[in-house]
């Protein structure tokens, strides 16, 4: 049977042809890729990627199909579309609900086969990001996610509170919702806290009381557009409040003590993103990264927790005498290696 064609044009003219295997509409947006050889239930769903046609560097993707939604890293898929090299339909794993094409469909998300994946990739890491668009019969205007706050549209609109199965409560912890992963929740309530999600431009002195610790989440897009985000953490760090920033929170922690940040000019998402930490000498981690920002400049008295073994840019921050810590990658993978898990252990330890 033969496929529908689409057109996958980049924003300096250039198309490819691909062929469709997912729902049938048109879309713009930045066009990224990931180098991971799994976990694209957990990359589709993670609202990092809100705004963005996710291409896959490995050739073949689909045959372990999908799993339950409370597998999932949200409650939908968050790419725009997703381009690959080799779509495979037959779903061999125990814990497949429906295949990758069939879960495409029902949300409404492009799919494409571009044979060679990989001159794509290659493409954007000589050019840097780029917009795209993969049209059909309809044409789309160029999108660029990076000018919107995409965080109101993936955060939840009112707190919502997970507690642990203990009946002892070990810590109360807020965290700041700019496009979660559940695996992050997850993380914490296995751990005995209590976890309260609140939505990106939440005041939490407007709660009744004043939680152990803070946690910024990751999420997508630009960070500077965070203005509300950005003044509500300051008052947090001034509060004294301990705080830890998950990747879009890195950058949120930086810009609010006194750091910069900058786009980067293809940014790193993949699961073996190799970083030394600083504050163990001689200790290097394999990690699960997704960013296309990063941090420029270190706050005042912060120093470099993490950096990247590859381009040695700035992988994590931590305050020299304060509890105030950031990570640039994952710490709750999801997929990815759990290596670096005890981060959330080494925060709650500060919380007092």
């Amino acid at each position: 049977m033969s496929k529908t064609i689409a057109k996958l044009t980049f924003e300096d003219g250039s198309v490819v042809d691909g062929e469709s295997f997912g729902y049938e509409r048109s879309v713009a947006g930045e066009v990224v890729f990931t180098t991971g050889m799994v976990g694209y239930p957990e990359s589709l769903t993670d609202p990092s990627y809100k705004g963005q046609i996710l291409v896959f560097t490995y050739p073949l993707i689909g045959n372990y199909g999908v799993p339950d939604k409370k597998l999932w890293e949200s409650d939908r898929i968050h790419t725009t579309a997703i381009i690959v090299s080799n779509y495979i339909d037959e779903k061999s794993h125990h814990q497949a609900k429906q295949t990758l094409a069939e879960w495409l469909r029902d949300e409404k998300i492009p799919g494409i086969e571009i044979t060679d994946t990989r001159a794509l990739t290659q493409k954007i890491r000589e050019m840097g990001t780029m917009l795209g668009k993969i049209e059909f019969e309809k044409s789309v205007d160029w999108y660029d996610p990076n000018k919107e706050n995409l965080s109101a549209l993936v955060s939840v609109a009112k707190p919502t509170t997970y507690r642990p199965s203990s009946t002892v409560r070990l810590r109360r912890v807020v965290l700041i919702d700019c496009g979660v992963k559940k695996n992050i929740i997850r993380s914490l309530v296995a751990r005995g806290v209590e976890v309260t999600v609140v939505p990106w431009n939440y005041d939490i002195e407007t709660l009744q009381e004043k939680p152990d610790g803070v946690i910024i989440s990751s999420g997508p897009g630009d960070p500077k557009i965070m203005k509300e985000t950005i003044a509500n953490v300051k008052k947090i760090v001034q509060a004294h409040i301990p705080t830890l920033g998950i990747c879009f929170g890195n950058q949120i922690l930086t810009l609010a003590v006194g750091g910069d940040t900058k786009k980067m000019k293809f940014g790193h998402r993949s699961q073996n993103q190799p970083c030394e930490c600083h504050t163990q000498p001689g200790r290097f981690y394999l990690t699960t990264q997704n960013h296309g920002f990063e941090v420029s400049k270190l706050p005042p008295g912060f120093k470099p927790w993490f950096t990247n073994v590859n381009d040695g840019i700035i992988e994590g921050i931590i305050h020299e005498k304060k509890p105030f810590m950031s990570v640039q990658f994952h710490p709750e993978a999801c997929p990815g290696p759990t290596d670096t898990g005890w981060v959330f252990d080494y925060f709650l330890e500060r919380i007092v």
